[in-house]
């Protein structure tokens, strides 16, 4: 099983303020995105890879108020955002919330975690439109969106439908210029540290400074504007 960072998760009250927020942060505009219809949710994404990250990307992503919800879509969003404590969080400005990784065999994964006694959540179907086509992948969402570990604990993502010869070659990051921005490292903090680095490694995960604390991610990044850290503040 390979993982690696896919992307992070940055939440924000509507996704005009999330695009400002990034010129104002950041000095760049993000790309697009698209709509994703069983959450009710869009965003927009740039890309951040390194050579150590080189799938990485940012999503800036928010509830979309003009979408129709599914009849079939889930009461609860994924990443918590239907709940009151990271709404509030974000009502005055975007915040880092989470992380995705990706995986070569999201039901292994998912199975591992299980062993660890965490309830990741079913691997879903998931997709949207794109200009290149149609964007597939299988990602963990639990029935009631929670991320689990204050975000800490990264869900789960496998590009591609489960029969996919070629998962990754929808991939956003192969669709989105550089951006000027870059993801130099993630730093996390956390009560129960031994926990979340044991789950760490089940999944195969490496390149994330864990350490026992008060829970927070740290992504550090180098952008036209300097270097910017992004914290989760333990949201």
């Amino acid at each position: 099983m390979k993982t690696q960072i896919d992307h992070l998760v940055v939440v924000a009250r509507t996704l005009e303020l999330g695009v400002q927020w990034c010129e104002a942060k950041m000095g760049i505009t993000p790309g697009p995105g698209g709509e994703h219809a069983l959450y009710g949710t869009h965003n927009r994404l740039f890309k951040i890879a390194t050579p150590a990250f080189p799938m990485a990307y940012l999503e800036i992503i928010a509830i979309n108020p003009g979408a129709a919800r599914a009849a079939q879509a889930p009461q609860r969003r994924w990443f918590d955002m239907d709940d009151a404590a990271l709404q509030a969080a974000v009502a005055d400005a975007p915040r880092l919330v989470s992380f995705v990784v990706n995986t070569t065999d999201i039901q292994a994964a998912r199975s591992a975690l299980t062993a660890q006694g965490i309830d990741r959540g079913p691997v879903l179907q998931a997709s949207r439109h794109t200009r290149r086509g149609l964007l597939s992948w299988q990602i963990t969402v639990r029935a009631d969106g929670q991320r689990l570990f204050n975000g800490a604990l990264p869900t789960l993502i496998q590009w591609g439908k489960a029969d996919d010869a070629e998962p990754m070659r929808l991939h956003p990051r192969n669709s989105l210029p550089r951006s000027g921005v870059t993801l130099q490292g993630i730093a996390v903090t956390h009560p129960t540290a031994g926990k979340l680095q044991a789950a760490y490694e089940v999944i195969g995960l490496t390149g994330i400074a864990l350490e026992n604390g008060p829970a927070n991610i740290c992504a550090t990044l180098h952008t036209p504007k300097g270097v910017v850290k992004l914290d989760s503040g333990g949201i």
